[in-house]
């Protein structure tokens, strides 16, 4: 017999099972290609409690991608700080794997899932996501020893956003670009993000030097 009451400390406990599960599904096999059945099927509850705690999968997505957040930029961190890998090759590794985030556990939004997410989302909620993820990039220029400014946090988002999109999206939503070449453009794409970068921390280690 199903249980009718939960504590709100269970409740608690579902919402975060849903997120999390929504967080490996979708980063091992898209978020399209994920459905709430297979999210709350696994956590062993019913459809009609799943939307007791999201009212829209929209609204579990984004939640879902705020989760992410912390994950990735701890990602980053490790990366940066490993005695092994030199700054560039850190970078680039990161971005590589967000690249291809279905490989390295990070779910990343395609064209078509972006379009649908953010025609759903409130006003509210969108400016909210703007300042999450716009907070989100800010973090990851710090830890790779960049000042952020605005224009540098615009762009960075913008690039890396760029070949992420590009990436998946080929051939399927970009039919007009050539499968064949797809990983080597997205490498350099990745290159030039990197060499990007590198100008902006080579400029702030110029600036801090006393004159």
């Amino acid at each position: 017999m199903p249980k009718v009451a939960y504590s709100e400390q269970e409740r608690a406990q579902i919402r975060k099972a849903l997120l999390e599960t929504a967080l490996e599904l979708m980063a091992k096999q898209g978020i399209q290609h994920t459905t709430v059945e297979q999210i709350y099927r696994q956590v062993g509850i019913s459809r009609s409690f799943f939307y007791s705690f999201f009212a829209t999968k929209e609204d579990l997505i984004v939640e879902m991608l705020y989760l992410q957040q912390p994950h990735v930029l701890a990602y980053a961190r490790q990366l940066v700080s490993d005695p092994q890998k030199s700054w560039k090759e850190a970078v680039r590794q990161f971005l590589v794997a967000c690249c291809y985030g279905e490989k390295n556990k990070i779910a990343v939004l395609t064209l078509q899932e972006q379009q649908m997410l953010f025609r759903r989302l409130s006003r509210e909620n969108y400016q909210l996501f703007r300042q999450k993820q716009l907070l989100l990039f800010q973090n990851l220029l710090e830890c790779f020893g960049i000042l952020p400014s605005f224009q540098r946090v615009a762009l960075f988002t913008n690039l890396s956003l760029a070949v992420m999109v590009v990436r998946r999206a080929i051939p399927d939503t970009l039919p007009l670009f050539i499968p064949q070449a797809a990983d080597e453009t997205a490498a350099f794409q990745i290159d030039a993000i990197v060499n990007c970068l590198e100008q902006m921390r080579q400029q702030d280690l110029l600036q801090s030097k006393p004159k």
